[in-house]
């Protein structure tokens, strides 16, 4: 049999059917945790760390598509030169990566 058989097959006594219930619930939020909810969990902490390291030269695209170079960092926002004296300010949290390029290595 396979592990699959085991933790379905009904037991014959009805105090046990309540724990191996129990049992299967328990293994089904271990599966969501570290499938769904870790993972997300490391890359929110990631993004945060990557919006609070921005420095002023840095290419960056936003999470609207725009490409620019981070003029100015503010405290909840970041001054994006888009084109030559053309400059628009964007939320920290709209930043979406940064783009590696021969001027920032």
């Amino acid at each position: 049999m396979n592990l699959l058989n085991v933790l379905l097959m009904a037991p014959s006594s009805g105090g046990s059917s309540a724990w191996s219930s129990i049992l299967m619930l328990v293994m089904i939020i271990v599966i969501f945790y570290f499938f769904m909810i870790r993972p997300q969990q490391k890359r929110q902490k990631e993004e945060k760390k990557f919006r609070e390291s921005l420095q002023k030269g840095q290419r960056v695209i936003t999470i609207g598509g725009l490409h620019g170079k981070v003029a100015e960092v503010k405290e909840t926002t970041v001054l994006l030169e888009v084109a030559n004296d053309v400059k628009i300010e964007v939320e920290k949290t709209s930043i979406a990566l940064s783009v590696l390029s021969s001027e920032n290595k």
